[in-house]
This record gives C-alpha cells, structure tokens and sequence, in this order.
C-alpha cells in the first residue's frame, strides 16, 4: 500500500506522513527515540513495509519474514506508557494498544516492546502481549 506524502500518518500523531513516519520509512532519517520507532513501525504494518519492519528489529531477535495479510486493516494506535527510550537512552518500554480489522471483525493488540539504542539507531527488540 502506498501513501501519500501529504495525507495525516496512519500512526495518528497528527502530523502528515512525509514529516512523521514517512520520512523514518524513507531512510531520511532513524526515529530519534523508541516511542517514534513504534509509531513507525504501526506505520509500517499499516502499510505493509516488510523492509522496514524486518530493518528495525534487533539482529537478534528478527525473524526471516513478516506476515502481513492484506485483509488486516489497521485503525488506531494508542500509546499508553513510555519509559525511557529517549534520543540519550540506550534502552526504552513503550506500551500501546492498537486496534485493527480483519476477516474476523475488530481486535485490540495491547503490547509492552522492549527497544535498545545502538550506534544511535533504534531497534525493536521483543514484546509482551497483555
């Protein structure tokens, strides 16, 4: 799925795709904290960016692929809690709840992500689902 540059970013922080997550998915830049990794990567599920996705997950922990199904449409994300995860940080916990629809109705996804900071890029690490 494709956006476009000037429409709000699926992650719902208002600002619009190209200055938000569009510019992390682009490679212009890397999130400077964990919580703008995470809202990056809901964007990123969003729109189906296996690259992207695949790109910001810790080597150790990353899996060989991402399944994405096309019938998910993602809706919302609710950030609930960060700790840490700041541009001076090493280590970061953002907790949210996203909500999205697929062939079986409406579901919430509440996770709390683990991120660490190396070399000063951002990596999602793992998560608990609650």
């Amino acid at each position: 799925m494709t956006i476009a540059p000037d429409i709000r970013c699926p992650c719902l922080s208002g600002e619009i795709y190209a200055a938000c997550c569009g510019r992390y998915h682009r490679g212009a830049r890397t999130a400077p904290t964990a919580e703008a990794l995470m809202r990056s990567r809901y964007s990123a599920f969003a729109l189906g960016l296996e690259q992207y996705l695949r790109g910001s997950w810790h080597p150790s922990t990353r899996p060989d692929s991402v399944d994405l199904d096309d019938d998910t449409r993602w809706m919302r994300l609710d950030i609930e809690d960060v700790r840490r995860g700041g541009p001076a940080d090493s280590d970061g916990v953002v907790r949210f709840t996203a909500i999205y629809r697929d062939a079986d109705g409406g579901h919430r996804l509440t996770e709390t992500s683990r991120f660490v900071r190396e070399r000063g890029v951002w990596f999602y690490v793992d998560g608990i689902h609650t």
